[in-house]
Parts: C-alpha cells; sequence; structure tokens
C-alpha cells in the first residue's frame, strides 16, 4: 500500500520525528508514505524524516499550505522551492485554497495556488490539492490552464458529496480522489455515496495523519500503519475485494507520482 498523505514529520505530535511510525507501518504492509510539505517552519523536519527512514520508504512533496499564506506568499514559496530543490519531490503539495476559518487572503490563496501549478507544470509533476469550502476558487484556478498544459491533479482529503466528485471530473477528467479515515465515519453518509460513485480506478488512499483516525481507532492520534482500515471501507463501498482495492490504489499511485 501507498499513503499518499502523511505527514509524520510534525514533531509536536511524534517527538521522535516519525521514525517509530514509519516503522509501524512498514510493517502494517504500507510500503512508501508520501511526506507533503506545509510551509518553511516545518521543512526540516519534513526533510529530516526523508533522510533518517530507510530508503525508499518515504518521498516528498513540496508547496505551501493555502492557510499559510499571505501577503508575503511569492517570498515564502520561492524559498520552500529552494529548500526542496535537490530533495526529488514527487508532486507539488499540498496546495491550494481554505477559506474554511478565514478569507482574509483568498485572493492571495488563489494566486499563491496558481502559481504553484505553474511550478509544478515547469517541474513535470503532479499537484495534491487542498481544498476546503473553496471548490470554484480552486476549480476557475485549475480552469485557466489547458488541458495539455495542466499538471496531473489529485484532490486530497476529498470528503464532499457526489454533486462535487462530479464538478471536479467534469473539470478534470483525469484527476485522483485522496479517501481518508473520515470515509469510515458514521456521519459521512454522503461522502460514502461519492465513493461508490467515484470507482476504484480514480481512488487512492491517504491517511492524513496525524488527522483523521478512520474508525475504529477514531480519535486517537492517526499513523500510516491505519491505511487498512480506510482501505477496507473503500474496497465494501466500491464493490471490490480488499486485496484488489489495494492493488488498483497502488498502480494509480505509482502512475501520479512516475515511482
Amino acid at each position: 500500500m501507498i499513503d499518499t498523505h502523511t505527514h509524520l514529520y510534525f514533531r509536536e505530535t511524534y517527538p521522535d520525528g516519525g521514525l517509530e511510525a514509519v516503522e509501524r507501518a512498514r510493517q502494517a504492509g504500507v510500503e512508501l508514505m508520501v511526506l507533503p510539505s506545509v510551509g518553511l517552519d516545518t521543512a526540516d523536519d519534513l526533510l529530516a524524516l526523508y533522510h533518517a527512514a530507510p530508503e525508499g520508504s518515504t518521498a516528498t512533496a513540496v508547496g505551501i499550505h493555502p492557510e499559510n499564506v499571505d501577503a508575503d506568499w511569492r517570498a515564502v514559496t520561492d524559498a520552500i522551492f529552494d529548500r526542496f530543490a535537490d530533495e526529488s519531490p514527487v508532486a507539488v503539495g499540498e496546495v491550494g485554497v481554505d477559506l474554511y476559518h478565514d478569507a482574509t487572503w483568498r485572493l492571495q490563496q488563489m494566486d499563491c495556488f496558481g502559481y504553484q501549478l505553474e511550478r509544478a507544470r515547469e517541474m513535470n509533476l503532479p499537484v495534491v490539492i487542498h481544498c476546503r469550502e473553496a471548490l470554484d476558487e480552486v476549480l476557475e484556478i485549475i480552469g485557466s490552464f489547458s488541458g495539455s498544459d495542466r499538471p496531473r491533479l489529485l484532490f486530497h482529503s476529498f470528503t464532499q458529496d457526489a454533486e462535487a466528485a462530479r464538478r471536479i471530473i467534469d473539470a478534470v477528467p483525469d484527476a485522483l480522489f485522496g479517501i481518508n479515515g473520515v470515509v469510515t465515519f458514521k456521519n459521512a453518509p454522503a461522502l460514502q455515496a461519492a465513493v461508490a460513485e467515484i470507482g476504484m480506478p480514480r481512488i487512492v488512499f491517504e491517511t492524513d495523519a496525524p488527522y483523521l483516525a478512520p474508525v475504529p481507532l477514531r480519535g486517537r492520534v492517526n499513523e500510516s500503519s491505519y491505511l487498512c482500515h480506510i482501505r477496507d471501507k473503500v474496497a465494501a463501498l466500491t464493490g471490490v475485494s480488499p486485496e484488489e482495492a489495494e492493488r488498483v490504489s497502488t498502480d494509480s499511485a505509482r502512475a501520479l507520482f512516475r515511482l
């Protein structure tokens, strides 16, 4: 299995820097964990885990999280891309627009997202998108790129309904959807229906650790070793075996990140 989105490097949650969580994940059958960056303040911790973990068990993604965007976004974004220049990132992410808590920097978030899409195009890398309460804005920016120029897109932590999924697919026919522990929650019937409609060929698995631990571990600090619970739930919703769900998700992730 591949965990396409995990923050095991958050030291306030994983005091050892994430190494023990990486080992538990490997023992649970997770062969690779993609570590997306969120900003300069945690970049050193991310890269420390990347270099300390067993070779091939982790990969990096470079970008600035929309909640870290402000008036100085261009300089910060350039700095983080410079910091990862020699670290072989497999994607640009996590990047996008988040208006859930505060829309103060809405326009700057949109500009920063578009800029990072352009950087991804230049680097020939896919993009891991963070989109919360901002689907209109995200699709507007994506729409400014033609199909031939647009990087491959993964909508991380997709937790919306089938209508939102259809809008994304209509705009980006080859989009992938990152499904995490929310799909196991009892209060997520709309997402569960969306997953059934999206189907396995468009789905990759993620934990988004340390957040959103799946049932039956909800409420705990999440980690990549819990990915099997997401696999099993998605398999049931899409009508395939857990083994087939794992194979399809792994193949899709490998193709996306060119692994």
